[in-house]
């Protein structure tokens, strides 16, 4: 029989200090031969990377080279400097008068946009001109009484103005009394009337940046700013029959928003497109209420004939790439950013090229400039590709937007927007601005619209332009009550026939309608 002796196990087991993890470490690393071996795998483990980091990048910048070379073939240019506007002497610069040159961006607002009436009362009228899917005539009353309550000190945020009191007697009941109080910016407008006729305009914007993506544009909310302040006066004017001063309100907002257009930002395309939107509102006032004359209307269908805005997006949209594009290589150069942003500073080439194909693929066939149409279908089908290439389908995928160098796609082309969709909508409302414009002029002629809009050629306007969505002539029809509904089809690609959606430009449901309805 064998006995258990305690003491013998005691005896065989390692004390702590032989078992720890640490002594053996230790134990380990004292052997100089095992030392070199890891040395020796580490070197070559680090060699490997070297090689393998720059196998990649040369793969990248041929492949870059290629469509470099290929895209520059073609005329495009990638280089942002390429689309700067060139300096313009002050004689010839509508952004050169004194109330344009102190929209600098550390300088403070003029007077006109935070201490005129306009600027004071403005927050408090509560509704808009353009809700549920029609345009509506500006509020005058609204904006008499809030004039009115400032005479007796500000005005407090939980004040509110407006009525339902749209109709020709009260708005020219009202029309004094928002004249009178629009009179401190009369020497601006006066500045800015004079210096319109002047053939160019260019900001004084710091464009040799290094970082273009930095560049500040201050004058670009300010500028709407104005044009909101000219389009009240404009509808005040129209209401008093002053239709005049009204057409040259009109003709300012539109020199106002065609200034910046030679500007390479996208977010100078958006506003100049809202600020064409502004100026169209007392043009729609006029017609529905047939204030201008056959002399005036032909002014203004030519200024809305002449816009383009599908082709005008070419210009911003090749300056956000070229802008894309340089923010690589600052990356690179500068180590800019942090986490995935930083990453991309390793392979800037295959970041570039894959941030200029995706770019591609965002764009790709959503507009023709050649049959001047904008495709829904095709913007939101190349929105899921967009998505799918970047991300992998699942937006926000961090790791394989760095798996597959496209950190700086996911950034920048996420925030470009719509530019697509607000071309169509600028270039509806231009068209049916132009068309609204001819039909007025052949009531004016023979005291009633067209049966047709073909019966406004040529007299009227030589070509009618096509609605942009389904690039067909606009759906029009005369009404029972004398009037006409004019309208696109929307972006839902989808006649409804003349049924708006809830907003005026619904980008869900509805018509986008031209109509004097109330």
């Amino acid at each position: 029989m064998t006995r258990y002796n305690m003491n013998d196990q005691i005896k065989t087991e390692p004390s702590i200090s032989k078992r720890s993890t640490t002594r053996h470490l230790f134990r380990w690393l004292s052997n100089s031969r095992r030392i070199r071996r890891a040395l020796i795998v580490l070197l070559w483990t680090a060699t490997l990377v070297a090689l393998l980091h720059g196998e990649e990048n040369w793969r990248g910048r041929r492949a870059w080279n290629q469509y470099r070379e290929a895209a520059e073939a073609r005329g495009l240019s990638l280089d942002f400097k390429s689309y700067i506007p060139k300096p313009v002497p002050d004689d010839q610069n509508f952004a050169a008068t004194p109330f344009l040159k102190s929209f600098s961006q550390n300088g403070p607002l003029p007077a006109l946009l935070t201490n005129d009436p306009y600027a004071l009362a403005e927050n408090n009228i509560g509704a808009t001109q353009l809700a549920k899917g029609r345009r509506h005539f500006t509020d005058l009353a609204a904006w008499q009484l809030a004039f009115a309550a400032l005479q007796n000190g500000p005005l407090k945020r939980e004040q509110k103005f407006q009525t339902d009191e749209t109709g020709l007697a009260a708005r020219a009941a009202a029309a004094p009394a928002v004249l009178e109080a629009m009179k401190p910016d009369a020497a601006v407008f006066a500045e800015l009337r004079a210096a319109s006729t002047r053939e160019f305009s260019r900001y004084p914007v710091v464009y040799n940046a290094a970082n273009p993506m930095v560049i500040m544009l201050p004058h670009l909310s300010k500028l709407k700013m104005v044009c909101l302040r000219l389009n009240l006066q404009a509808c005040a004017e129209l209401a008093a029959g002053q239709n005049d001063a009204a057409l040259a309100d009109v003709k300012l907002m539109l020199s106002l928003a065609d200034s910046i257009k030679s500007e390479p930002f996208l977010i100078s395309f958006l506003v100049r497109a809202a600020c064409v939107q502004i100026a169209i509102q007392p043009v729609w006032e006029g017609l529905a209420e047939h204030r201008w004359t056959d002399a005036q209307l032909q002014q203004l269908q030519a200024r809305f004939l002449a816009y383009d805005f599908l082709a005008d997006t070419q210009l911003p949209l090749k300056g956000e790439r070229a802008a894309g594009l340089l923010m690589a290589d600052l990356v690179r150069e500068f180590s800019l950013g942090r986490g995935s942003l930083a990453a991309a500073a390793y392979w800037p080439y295959q970041e570039k090229l894959n941030y200029s194909k995706l770019f591609d693929v965002e764009m790709d066939g959503s507009v023709d400039l050649a049959a001047k149409t904008v495709s829904p279908s095709r913007v939101a089908s190349n929105a899921g590709e967009l998505t799918r290439q970047t991300y992998g389908g699942l937006a926000g995928s961090d790791f394989r937007t760095v798996l597959h160098h496209r950190i700086l796609a996911s950034i920048l082309l996420s925030s470009k927007g719509n530019p697509a969709g607000v071309a169509a909508r600028g270039q509806t409302s231009a068209n049916q601005a132009a068309l609204g414009c001819a039909l007025e002029r052949y009531r004016l002629a023979g005291g009633q619209f067209p049966e047709t809009l073909e019966a406004l050629a040529p007299r009227f306007i030589s070509a009618a332009p096509n609605d942009v969505i389904a690039g067909r002539p606009y759906q029009y029809r005369r009404a029972g009550d004398g009037q006409f509904i004019l309208y696109s089809i929307g972006w839902n690609e989808k006649d409804d026939g003349g049924v708006p959606g809830k907003a005026l430009f619904d980008q869900t449901q509805g018509d986008w309608v031209w109509s004097y309805r109330p």
